[in-house]
């Protein structure tokens, strides 16, 4: 195993995501989102990765959405990241927490305005009549902002996945892959790392 392709798993991470931006067709920063609810349930979807470093990993949604309310309910979940192209993958685990209103803030400011009145018009994850309800909405919210600034919903803003636990995949021939974990120490001083067998 080349050990200096896994120095530190936050580097390898940032390494390995700008490397699928150049090789990955589609979404190179869709993660898959795990999270389980209040009878340990567990739930998993795709979500787009919007941030990145040391601090974690982080994701928006609306804080109603099935992913929103488990989340709150138990501040745990897991991530992975897997690029067919390279032929790669990143498994994460670790606590979330909600972004402060001001990183909320400046994300949301950044999406396009059609995505911005969509935030206000969608009740995530709840039913609907169909799709004439949605797009009702959609005019409501357009109107009402006319051509001033759309402010955040209340009920929408980020998380961050703060990892303790990594796993770093990669593919070889015969199924006899490389695998990495990173386990972060009970203190939160450093890493333990293992090579674990495919």
């Amino acid at each position: 195993m080349d050990l200096a392709a896994f120095s530190k798993p936050f580097e390898t991470s940032l390494k390995w995501l700008e490397e699928a931006k150049s090789s990955e067709v589609n979404d190179p920063t869709a993660m898959a989102l795990a999270t389980v609810n209040r009878r340990g349930a567990p739930s998993l979807r795709m979500v787009l990765l919007k941030g990145c470093d040391e601090q974690g990993f982080v994701f928006y949604t609306n804080f109603e959405s099935r992913k929103g309310e488990e989340l709150q309910a138990n501040a745990n979940a897991a991530l992975l990241f897997h690029w067919k192209s390279l032929r790669r993958q990143i498994r994460v685990e670790g606590a979330v927490e909600v972004v402060s209103n001001d990183e909320a803030d400046a994300y949301f400011a950044s999406r396009p305005r059609a995505s911005q009145i969509g935030a206000w018009a969608s009740a995530q994850s709840r039913p609907m009549a169909g799709r004439f309800e949605f797009e009702a909405e959609i005019a409501k919210y357009t109107a009402k902002f006319g051509v001033s600034d759309v402010p955040r919903p209340p009920h929408w803003s980020g998380f961050r996945l703060k990892p303790n636990y990594f796993e770093f995949w990669r593919d070889r021939k015969f199924r006899l892959h490389e695998r990495k974990t990173y386990q972060l120490s009970d203190n939160g001083a450093g890493w333990h790392t293992q090579e674990i067998y495919p």
